[in-house]
C-alpha cells in the first residue's frame, strides 16, 4: 500500500455513522392546515328573495303610488309609538342611499346591497332617496307608466314591503326630502 493512500475502510457509510454518532428519527411533518369550510348559505332565504323579485316584476298593478303620495308601512313587530316617532322625523338616519338617475335594474341591485350591508354592520335606520319621479324614466324599455307614476318610488315601496328585515318605513320629513325620500327602520341583527 502506498504512503499517500487513505486507510482501508469497508464502507464510507459506516465511517459517516461512526463520525456522527447515534441518530433518532424525526417526527413526520405536520400536514399544512386545510382551508376553512365555507360558511353555510341561507339557500331558502335566497330562493325566497328570488321569488319575491320575480313576483315584483309582474306586480306592477293598479296600486301604483303617485309623486305626492307618502310611503308608509309598519310591521306588527314595530311598536306604534316608535312608528309615530319615525313619521315625525325624530329618528336619525345613520346611512343614506341616493338612487337618482339609476335605472330600475341598477336601483334594485343598489337598494338590495345597501340594505344587506346596513344589516351586516348593525345600522338600524337608513334613508333612501328615490326622487318623486317628476322627470320620467324607463322601465325595461317601456315608458314610465301610462299614468306617469314614479318608477323608482314604486320600486322602493315594493322592495321594502317584501323584506322581512324591514320593521317599518315612512316618507322623510319635508326638509329631508319629503315624498322623494324614505326613512327605513331595520330589525336588529340577532347575536350569534
Amino acid at each position: 500500500m502506498a504512503a499517500h493512500d487513505p486507510p482501508d475502510h469497508d464502507d464510507d457509510a459506516d465511517l459517516f455513522r461512526d463520525a456522527i454518532g447515534p441518530v433518532r428519527r424525526l417526527p413526520d411533518a405536520t400536514p399544512p392546515p386545510t382551508p376553512p369550510k365555507p360558511r353555510p348559505r341561507a339557500r331558502m332565504a335566497e330562493l325566497d328573495e328570488a321569488d319575491a323579485r320575480r313576483s315584483f316584476r309582474f306586480a306592477l298593478d293598479e296600486s301604483l303610488l303617485e309623486a305626492a303620495d307618502a310611503l308608509s308601512y309598519r310591521s306588527d313587530a314595530l311598536p306604534v309609538t316608535v312608528f309615530s316617532r319615525l313619521k315625525r322625523g325624530e329618528i336619525a338616519v345613520q346611512e343614506e342611499l341616493d338612487l337618482h338617475g339609476a335605472d330600475v335594474h341598477t336601483a334594485e341591485q343598489l337598494l338590495r346591497a345597501f340594505l344587506n350591508d346596513a344589516r351586516r354592520h348593525g345600522v338600524g335606520c337608513v334613508g333612501v332617496i328615490h326622487g318623486k319621479g317628476l322627470h320620467g324614466g324607463a322601465l325595461e324599455g317601456r315608458p314610465v307608466d301610462s299614468r306617469g307614476a314614479p318608477v323608482l318610488k314604486n320600486l322602493v315601496d315594493r322592495m321594502l314591503r317584501q323584506r322581512a328585515d324591514v320593521l317599518g318605513f315612512h316618507s322623510a320629513p319635508a326638509p329631508r326630502g319629503g315624498t322623494g325620500a324614505v326613512v327605513v327602520l331595520l330589525a336588529p341583527t340577532r347575536l350569534r
